[in-house]
């Protein structure tokens, strides 16, 4: 079944309940010196702009000069959006709707009044009841505006507001936490603001009404191309596009239903990948080594790489891992997807399937979860695609003997199935202009025909290439909460406040499903200028509640962090600094293989901060379960589980990490 994303009028409004004596019958008026207004401030506002009309007409001007006029006043200010807006049918009230014409507003009744009383008020001024009042004696109405006044002096009206337009919240900033953390601070707007992201992948179309800020600006600073013959103004697959719009997406589409995790921040396009999604290792790595050098210059704190290539190399020898590990050297965010190839030809599950550089210690691995189209996360799950742990890159040594690295990846999971984003423009013309991908998937597209043109058109995409971009997002939300967070601390933020989803193993989910809400929450409380002593104080106030609460439902964080063969748990790996969160390290340092038993590595982390070996369950209780699987050089795993070994690519290729039509279910709806 479909869901609808909706809100009770009364969490809407919330309006003051203002108890009033009731007038005698036939009263017109109610004196204002005896009673509190009973007017919302832009509705009194609004009908004084009326009355300001109708003077001016009597002193011999026309009406639609005089309107003209407060069009072209009210165009200027920033408070009022002189706009006409229908919701469900309705006309809002707006200085360009006229008094005489029906416009919705909200009443709220006195005490027990019956809803009849009101209908019939209404009907003798030309409105109607449009919602009977619910238990708060809230009402909705439509009438002229111009009898707005003679409706609130009745004594059985308390208040009268207009029917507002409402800022919606899309799926994907609700259900990861980050709505509700927009306004968690008094002065900042937690939006990315400031923070330089660069998206390596087929290009972004910065034209997309998605990407487009207030003012006209794009969220696009910069365009370049890696590519041979290509310039990098095009995205002609449309996979870079979408993923911006995940990162970056604004409020300039559907009321914001469409919003990405970070709309402030600053993307820099860099084109990795041909009009078919395909591109060469050495193409990634030139667009890396770009971000590293302009690092300071544009503030470039994120990379996000949502494509992979082949895993057969350790990541200690694989190319693009160690530009990737540069870059996080640097001082710079790398989110990857995890890869989609967690199943084979019939269905089956598969381990091993991890790309690169995903299979890196020091990038943050996306893998992704399904939310079902539900902002609640008690429903989401791992997707059937997304690839599996543990990694399999391997070296071989004297003998021809092949040693795998075997680390726990993925490290997270984020939505990452049938999530609707910006659809860049093709090479073609008009509204048959679709980009490769909706040509070769006609079932991508999402919305109504109304905008299937250029600019407006979005579509779906599944994968943990979709996944990867929120968890990209989520750092620069750090960033800006606090822009001296090493990478390495950003990732134990996330992974520490993650929620782990019940029945999966790490090997599937990592540390469990991105939080946002917890993790602003913990950034917020870092010292600006960060420890150096191992168990050194890192907070400037205690530890928050360990719980997040989203979509009404409270769950508590993981509290834990993965390392190469393990994870370590406990509060000291918050509140007290810890070796691996420096630079030139990763958090995987925290523990090593030695004589057959993992364990923790010596002047890395404080001694207080504990440390099981494996990768464990998590029982249906969402709790750690410690009879997993265990890791290192001998890998042990269950009876039954199909390790792929270097199944993804060609050697020397890249391509985009997209599921294209992923799993079958429920799944987000199109804004309405």
């Amino acid at each position: 079944m479909k869901k609808l994303i909706t809100l009770p009028l009364a969490l809407l409004l919330s309006l003051p309940h203002l108890a009033l004596s009731a007038s005698p019958q036939g009263q017109s008026g109610i004196s204002q010196q005896r009673q509190k207004p009973k007017l919302a401030p832009d509705l009194a506002e609004l009908l004084a702009q009326d009355d300001e009309v109708e003077a001016a007409h009597w002193q011999g001007k026309t009406l639609a000069e005089v309107r003209r006029a407060r069009r072209a006043r009210n165009a200027t200010s920033t408070e009022s959006q002189a706009r006409r807006i229908r919701v469900n049918g309705v006309t809002l009230p707006a200085a360009e709707v006229a008094p005489e014409e029906k416009q919705s507003f909200i009443v709220q009744l006195n005490g027990t009044t019956p809803g009849v009383v009101l209908q019939e008020r209404l009907a003798l001024l030309g409105g109607r009841m449009s919602q009977k009042p619910n238990s708060m004696g809230l009402a909705t109405i439509e009438a002229p505006r111009n009898v707005i006044r003679q409706l609130a002096a009745h004594g059985e009206v308390a208040y009268v507001s207009p029917d507002r337009p409402v800022q919606s919240s899309g799926h994907l900033i609700n259900t990861t936490g980050t709505a509700q953390i927009r306004k968690l601070s008094a002065t900042t707007t937690y939006d990315g603001k400031g923070i330089g992201v660069a998206v390596i992948d087929s290009g972004v179309d910065k034209n997309h009404l998605l990407l487009t800020k207030l003012g006209g600006l794009s969220a696009v600073a910069e365009r370049l191309s890696f590519v041979t013959d290509l310039d990098g103004s095009l995205d002609a697959f449309g996979h870079g596009t979408h993923v911006a719009s995940m990162i970056a997406g604004g409020s300039s589409l559907s009321s914001g239903y469409y919003a990405g995790m970070a709309p402030g921040a600053k993307l820099y396009s860099l084109q990795a990948l041909d009009e078919q999604g395909r591109g060469s290792v050495s193409n990634v790595i030139a667009a890396l080594d770009w971000c590293i050098a302009n690092k300071v210059a544009k503030n470039i704190r994120v990379i996000n790489l949502s494509l992979g290539a082949q895993a057969k190399d350790s990541y200690r020898n694989d190319p693009l891992c160690l530009a990737a590990r540069r870059a996080v050297d640097a001082g710079i965010v790398v989110a990857a997807a995890a890869g989609n190839d967690g199943k084979d030809a019939y269905g089956h599950k598969i381990y091993g399937a991890i790309h690169s550089p995903g299979i890196d210690p020091s990038v943050i691995t996306v893998g992704a979860a399904n939310t079902f189209g539900t902002d609640k996360r008690s429903d989401d799950a791992i997707t059937s695609y997304s690839s599996r742990g543990p990694t399999r890159g391997y070296t071989t040594d004297a003998e021809g003997i092949r040693h795998h690295d075997n680390l726990i990846k993925p490290d997270l999971v984020a939505p990452g199935n049938k999530i609707i984003g910006a659809s860049s423009k093709g090479t073609g013309v008009g509204t048959s202009n679709y980009n490769n991908l909706l040509q070769a998937f006609p079932a991508l597209k999402a919305g109504i025909s109304l905008l299937d043109i250029d600019g407006l058109r979005m579509m779906y995409l599944s994968g943990t290439s979709v996944a990867a971009p929120a968890v990209t997002g989520a750092a620069a939300l750090l960033l800006q909460a606090n822009p001296n967070l090493t990478p390495n601390l950003v990732k134990a933020i996330l992974m520490y406040t993650a929620q782990p989803l019940p029945g999966a193993n790490m090997l599937e989910q990592g540390a469990g499903e991105l939080n946002i809400d917890g993790a602003i929450r913990i950034a917020q409380r870092v010292k600006t200028t960060l420890p150096s002593n191992i168990g050194e104080s890192l907070l400037t106030q205690s530890l928050p509640e360990q719980n997040s609460t989203i979509a009404t439902e409270t769950f508590p964080w993981g509290q834990g962090v993965i390392t190469n063969w393990g994870f370590l748990f406990g509060t000291s790996l918050m509140t007290k600094w810890q070796g691996v969160y420096g630079k030139g390290v990763a958090l995987a340092d925290a523990t090593i293989f030695s004589d057959g038993v993992v364990i923790k590595a010596s002047g890395k982390v404080s001694d207080d901060v504990n440390f099981y070996s494996g990768a464990v369950c998590i029982t249906s209780s969402g709790i750690a379960l410690a009879d997993g699987i265990a890791l290192a050089d001998g890998l042990l795993m269950s009876d039954g589980i199909a390790l792929a070994d270097g199944i993804a690519l060609a050697d020397g290729t890249v391509k985009a990490g997209t599921s294209f039509l992923g799993d079958s279910t429920a799944c987000m709806q199109p804004a309405r």
